[in-house]
């Protein structure tokens, strides 16, 4: 067997291997992603201290900065979950386009509230406001739920800070503030599409009911929610001060004052402490909290990530040993042979790994690793575009394997077969979508 077909043997294998251990086993998926790398060091001949020093490489190098926005961005999450900002967005917004739109409204609420917080987060915070319009514009759960489903979906997979979209994002070198404005660019329309469009289709026919002994909180009074506009504010603000820094590249005169003012706060570790510091103030001590009550919803919201943290720190070995192995390389050989389109490559590589795995962090953080050597060999490939490419695969085919298929299966009252129908299927359609959005903007970019 020739080196190349063996070494694609041991990548494939790798991947077998990390499924099964994270399926059959249920072992964790960071200590799944350090045994599939061992085992790539092992069948490809590394020497034994070199496998240990991939690890540790690995892991030091993607949590460097990861772990410090990560836990920034929960501290902002927390704070507009804390603070009922999402309540305030939702229901200001309905007000304004009124009921008969909220599909539409959910799936832009989706988009905004989703930026800071996690898909379960989000999905949970904002259910009751989908209960009680659905009930008051006489709708379905799904033509509502469905909408916010894929936002949070989309947001989840593709737009930074999210731990995947940023981590894949520091992994193939890319400039997250142009990540950003394309991956919303590309995301608007894709949650339109799967997400309202797709839910009026598919809500004809579909039975609907609440499970009543799902624990669903009771909406705050008004008074008690923070204002829309600073909320609005807050929650965007990173992505602001993220996306100046990229236009500050583009209008400022290199090695000026104000070009390396705006570069170290448009920085993501600067730009997200700001915002903390930001949220503090108008989710939090603006609002009656004190310091003390402030620091331990703090410390509650970093529970939530050590889990996340790990993940991504795995993810880090895995591609580690993928460089250091030389399979990476062998692999962007192979790959330039086949003349094979690396977006649809990346996609597609992505939406198997979801597929197979379950877990859009993982996915997206295993395909990167696959993905890095080929940037190298594809020069015309921007790393923003294979940042893109992948996390459009991750939202495809979410299914039972994935906690986020049942949690809108039980809380929007779903049959397991039309949960496949509407959820399942509404993720392959984002998916498709928003592949179709990164083939045309990789034309102009």
């Amino acid at each position: 067997m020739q080196t190349g077909a063996m070494m694609m043997l041991v990548l494939f294998l790798s991947i077998v291997l990390l499924i099964f251990l994270i399926l059959k086993f249920k072992i964790h998926p960071f200590i799944s992603l350090v045994l599939a790398g061992i085992f790539i060091g092992l069948a490809t001949g590394m020497p034994l201290m070199n496998i240990v020093d991939s690890i540790e490489n690995g892991v030091g190098g993607t949590l460097g900065s990861l772990a410090v926005v990560i836990g920034f961005g929960t501290i902002l999450g927390k704070m507009l979950e804390i603070s009922g900002g999402a309540e305030r967005l939702a229901r200001t917004m309905l007000n304004a386009l009124g009921e008969k739109r909220a599909p539409w409204v959910m799936s832009l609420i989706g988009i905004i509230a989703g930026i800071p917080v996690f898909f379960e987060v989000g999905f949970v915070l904002l259910f009751p406001i989908v209960f009680i319009v659905a009930r008051q514009a006489q709708m379905s759960l799904l033509r509502i739920g469905i909408p916010l489903a894929i936002s949070l979906m989309v947001v989840h997979a593709m737009v930074p800070p999210h731990p995947a979209a940023f981590a894949i994002t520091e992994m193939l070198g890319a400039d997250v503030g142009k990540v950003i404005l394309y991956s919303l660019l590309i995301g608007t329309p894709t949650a339109i599409i799967a997400g309202p469009i797709y839910a009026k289709f598919i809500s004809r026919g579909t039975r609907t009911e609440v499970f009543h002994d799902l624990e669903v909180k009771a909406p705050r009074p008004d008074e008690e929610l923070p204002k829309f506009g600073i909320t609005l504010f807050t929650i965007l603000l990173p992505l602001f001060v993220m996306v100046g820094k990229t236009v500050g590249d583009l209008y400022l005169l290199e090695g000026s004052l104000a070009y390396d003012v705006v570069r170290f706060l448009g920085n993501p570790i600067i730009a997200l402490l700001i915002s903390v510091f930001v949220a503090y103030y108008t989710l939090g001590l603006s609002r009656g909290l004190t310091m003390k009550e402030v620091l331990a919803h703090t410390e509650d919201g970093f529970k939530s990530i050590a889990s996340i943290l790990l993940i991504i720190a795995g993810g880090g070995a895995y591609n580690a040993f993928l460089v250091d192995s030389g399979l990476g390389t062998e692999l962007s050989t192979i790959m330039q042979s086949l003349n094979m389109n690396p977006i649809i490559l990346a996609w597609l590589i992505g939406t198997i790994l979801h597929l197979a795995i379950g877990s859009v962090t993982v996915a997206m953080i295993s395909a990167a690793g696959i993905i890095g050597p080929l940037l190298v060999v594809y020069p015309t490939l921007s790393p923003e575009i294979a940042v893109l490419a992948i996390g459009a695969g991750a939202i495809g085919w979410c299914h039972v394997n994935d906690s986020a298929f049942w949690l809108v299966k039980e809380y929007l009252g779903l049959s397991l077969t039309d949960a496949f129908k509407s959820f399942t299927a509404a993720t392959v359609i984002a998916s498709v979508v928003a592949l179709g959005g990164v083939l045309v903007l990789a034309q102009f970019i």
